[in-house]
Order: structure tokens, then sequence, then C-alpha cells
């Protein structure tokens, strides 16, 4: 193998080694910016999860009163649409309560979700961690305050710094 060969070949390796350095800086700090962007979006869980369901009850409100507006009261559809927002008034005074009841416990935040169609519990607190006594204190409340069974009942930590 002749010399210019030799020095074009170690040239491009050299290149090459080069060009994976500059990718691996690139992707590193991508991905220290995206885990960046994962903890603004963990401490702001609570808050925005809040907002989405308020803007989505808004919108189903509007609804429903559309729909008692345009229907006589006699009417099949004027009923089913008075029962669902008083079903839906129900379960925002319920998760509203549940959620102070688990606030009291010593979380700094929580979110309870209460499925409209079913016996179903979503609970999120602001917690690293969970054990048993902090999950067994969750479930009487649910037990105590709406009858539901442990087994309806999830619960998700989410750490969010506050």
């Amino acid at each position: 193998m002749s010399n210019t060969k030799k020095i074009a070949l170690m040239s491009t390796l050299v290149l090459l080694l080069a060009v994976t350095a500059v990718f691996n800086f690139v992707l590193a700090g991508t991905r220290t910016t995206s885990a960046n962007a994962g903890t603004a979006q963990s401490v702001n869980f609570f808050t925005s999860h809040r907002s989405e369901r308020n803007s989505t009850r808004s919108e189903e409100f509007v609804q429903l009163d559309e729909i008692i507006s345009a229907y006589a009261a006699d009417t099949q559809e004027y009923a089913e649409a008075v029962a669902e927002k008083q079903k839906m008034v129900a379960i925002m005074e319920d998760e509203l309560a549940l959620e102070t009841m688990i606030r009291s416990l010593g979380f700094s935040d929580a979110v309870v979700v209460i499925g409209a169609d079913s016996d179903n519990v979503n609970i999120f607190i602001n917690s690293s961690e969970l054990n048993a006594e902090t999950a067994l204190k969750i479930y009487s409340i649910f037990e105590d305050e709406k009858e539901i069974r442990e087994g309806n009942i999830v619960i998700m930590p989410i750490y969010a710094e506050s």
C-alpha cells in the first residue's frame, strides 16, 4: 500500500472519528434538553391536568346547556341532558372533596378522576413513591366516602417539585 493511500485512509478515519464526536455531543445535549422538558412537564402535571379537565367539562356543560335550551322541559332529551349535567356536577364535587382529603394526608398535591360511566377512580398523588401504609389510608378514604372497592381504585405517584 502506498503512502498516499495510507494518508487518505487515516484522514478518512480521523474525519469519521470527529463526526462521531460531534454527533455524540449534539445528541447528548438533545437528551439533556428533553430530560429537562420532562421535568418541567411533571412539575406542571397537576395544574395542567386540572386546566384540561375544567376546559373539557366547560365544553360539555355548554353542549348540555344547548340541548336543555333546545328542547321542551317535558321531552326525554331535556331530561337526559339535565340528568347528565347533575351527574357531572356531583362528580366534580366528589373529586374536589376527595382531593382535599388526600392533601390532608400530607401530599402537596393530588388529582382524583372519577369515571362517569363506571366505578373506576384514578388518583394521582405528588409523591416520589407509594408505600403500603399510605395506599391503605387513601383506600380507606374512598371506601368510607364513596363506597368504592379497592379493585376499582388506581393510585399513581407522580413526583412534581413544588
